[in-house]
């Protein structure tokens, strides 16, 4: 079993948080750090002691980069050379800064999967109404209800300065995706030997508060909006999936509809949660898996382990270049490693074990939650055994032109049967993302489900 070698304290102010009983809310005085010592979502803001990790000082500006007409940017760190790679033969010698998922990697592709390291950039910035919304939440939200209620909160950061584990996931599940979102991305389950069939989806994501008619929303308790629309291949095309996702999952559990073109009928999708198989997963990636972690976290008991140093995915524009095409990065077993970006960055260590009596085909499961963005990077999954079984890496890009940081690509490796599930592909879309348009709630019912799976 990896150890943490290399946990870091933090100050003593957070090991006094930790230590306390309190699920959310945190004094002024304590507050009074974000923006000071902390960053405004929380995260150290001054670097590492021998440097390899620079302090951060606001972040890549909007003006970073281009776009061009189909919404790619350039990079704003295509200059930079790896320091060094990380491979099957030196990996021990990195232990102490790798899950034990990257270390099994490294182990079950020895020849193929290899860890670039990069210079450190802390690209992370988010918009002024998000971050000020973060400092009024760190005295105001709370979690109750086993973990599965959220109160007080409408957007920002939940809890800045987190105080455990159930807190700390919070912040990913709620961290920041932009207000509205259009998309085309593909996503694949490619067999062993590398062989896959992409499927074009048309995605939907819109938080609560960006609706149009927020202000009357019939159901405040919606925290976001998710839809996407199956474009090919052809025997999916049509398939059309609904999501709302709930503040109160005691009170209102997720809702989840699903329109099936053949049938053209809309039916209610309880199975879209926790285990249950995702849409196009091919039985590779749970509903759960998707964006990293998502759902109730309440069939977990949620430690927050401390923070250490790691090699994440970081400022992944290599993998979003249409140069390539799919059949490029999509390779046996794991991405192109020719492709992949690391760096060394402060993650917060989450573990989540499963609670007596509930059921779920992953025991445990340990997510690695970037300090500057709440975002999880690397989700290591356990049977019942206790072994490792799968591996995920989300590979974060800064939107910058939006102040978003967002994962591109993510991916979950089965370390047993050498398959995986990738999403967030667009290499070879001609459509730019849509940020901020106009959407209301109407455009999230089920009848307009139905509408949106006409072929």
């Amino acid at each position: 079993m990896h150890t943490y070698k290399n946990l870091i304290s933090g100050s003593t102010l957070l090991l006094s948080l930790w230590a306390t009983a309190t699920l959310g809310a945190v004094g002024a005085q304590e507050a009074a750090v974000l923006g000071q010592s902390l960053t405004p979502v929380g995260a150290e803001k001054s670097g590492n002691a021998d440097g390899s990790i620079p302090a951060w000082t606001g972040g890549l500006a909007k003006d970073a980069g281009t776009l061009d007409g189909s919404g790619f940017m350039t990079d704003p760190y295509a200059s930079d050379k790896p320091l060094f790679t990380i491979t099957s033969e030196n990996a021990e010698q990195y232990r102490d800064k790798l899950s034990d998922g990257q270390l099994a990697l490294l182990k079950r592709y020895p020849t193929t999967f290899r860890m670039a390291v990069y210079p450190t950039h802390r690209s992370a910035k988010f918009p002024d109404n998000w971050l000020q919304k973060t400092r009024e939440n760190a005295t105001t939200t709370t979690v109750s209800g086993g973990g599965a209620t959220l109160a007080n909160y409408q957007m920002g950061v939940p809890f800045p300065i987190a105080q455990n584990g159930q807190e700390a996931i919070w912040n990913h599940i709620a961290r920041y995706m932009g207000s509205t979102l259009q998309r085309n991305i593909v996503t694949a389950a490619p067999q062993a030997n590398g062989q896959f069939t992409a499927s074009l989806l048309d995605q939907y994501v819109a938080m609560q508060w960006a609706l149009s008619d927020a202000a009357t929303a019939k159901n405040p308790n919606i925290m976001f909006y998710y839809k996407w629309r199956t474009l090919s291949p052809a025997r999916l095309a049509g398939d059309v999936l609904l999501v709302h996702e709930t503040l109160d999952q005691v009170k209102e559990p997720r809702m989840a509809w699903a329109y099936n073109a053949g049938q053209r009928r809309v039916r209610r999708a309880p199975q879209i949660s926790y285990d249950g198989p995702s849409t196009t997963g091919d039985g590779q990636h749970t509903s759960d898996n998707f964006m990293m972690y998502n759902g109730a976290p309440d069939r977990y008991d949620w430690k927050l382990v401390g923070k250490q140093e790691m090699y994440v995915p970081y400022n992944a524009y290599r993998l979003d270049d249409p140069k390539l095409k799919y059949a490029d990065i999509i390779k046996p077993g794991h991405l192109n490693s020719d492709y992949t970006r690391y760096e060394l960055h402060r993650v917060w260590v989450v573990e989540a074990t499963l609670k007596e009596g509930q059921r779920h085909i992953y025991a445990k499961r340990r997510l690695y939650l970037d300090e500057d963005t709440w975002q999880a990077l690397v989700a290591d999954h356990y049977d019942s055994r206790g072994q490792i079984w799968r591996v995920a890496e989300g590979h974060l890009q800064q939107v910058y032109q939006q102040e978003l940081p967002l994962i591109l690509v993510e991916t979950c490796y089965d370390l047993l049967n050498g398959r995986y599930f990738v999403s967030g592909l667009r290499n070879e879309i001609t459509n730019a993302p849509k940020y901020g348009i106009e959407l209301s709630s109407a455009d999230f019912t089920p009848a307009a489900l139905r509408r949106s799976g006409v072929r």
